[in-house]
């Protein structure tokens, strides 16, 4: 190879490098660095797709209850790994049928292709199960809601959102423990 040709490859793998740095970046500003579930913005655009090519999708919300007094009583590193347990379980419960994000702090959302009052008994279980953590068992609850967004009058993830948010305030209000409630 000539000095010529070499020297002209030069900025060309500059700009190649450059281009996997940006790459990189730009996905790693759309998942979330401790539990690695998509973070707002990413979890929308992913979520907008999947709500126009699936009409009978449900969009959740799910909260961490007595999150604080996990995290004063066991300290930072319990509750990060409560908020990485969460994480798993609520990626494993959408599978290949859905996408799970986190809102930031206990706050978690998910979109799924279709669902089930058994489904979200299945998720409600899950989120409800003990997390072992340096040889204790602590206890772990969550507060869902979910919205269909069949039921609106206009299908749009806003106000899916929106319904699903007032409807996991709602089983927040009726258990000390949360558990789960489906908009109407």
């Amino acid at each position: 190879m000539d000095l010529q040709t070499a020297a002209s490859l030069v900025p060309l793998l500059g700009w190649a490098v450059h281009g996997s740095l940006l790459t990189h970046r730009l996905s790693s500003a759309r998942r979330d660095p401790l539990t690695a579930l998509h973070t707002r913005a990413g979890w929308t655009a992913r979520a907008e797709h999947l709500i126009r090519r699936h009409p009978t999708a449900a969009v959740l919300l799910v909260d961490l209850d007595h999150f604080k007094t996990l995290n004063d009583t066991h300290g930072h590193a319990a509750g990060d790994a409560a908020l990485v347990a969460t994480a798993d379980r609520l990626r494993a419960w959408c599978g290949r049928h859905g996408i799970a994000g986190r809102l930031g702090g206990d706050e978690f959302v998910a979109v799924v292709q279709d669902v089930t009052v058994a489904d979200l008994d299945a998720l409600t279980a899950a989120l409800h199960r003990p997390l072992t953590y340096a040889g204790t068992s602590l206890p772990l609850a969550a507060s869902v809601g979910a919205c269909r967004l069949a039921e609106l009058s206009v299908p749009a993830l806003t106000d899916a959102l929106a319904a699903a948010d007032a409807a996991m305030y709602a089983a927040k209000g009726r258990s000390r423990r949360g558990g789960l409630h489906v908009s109407r």
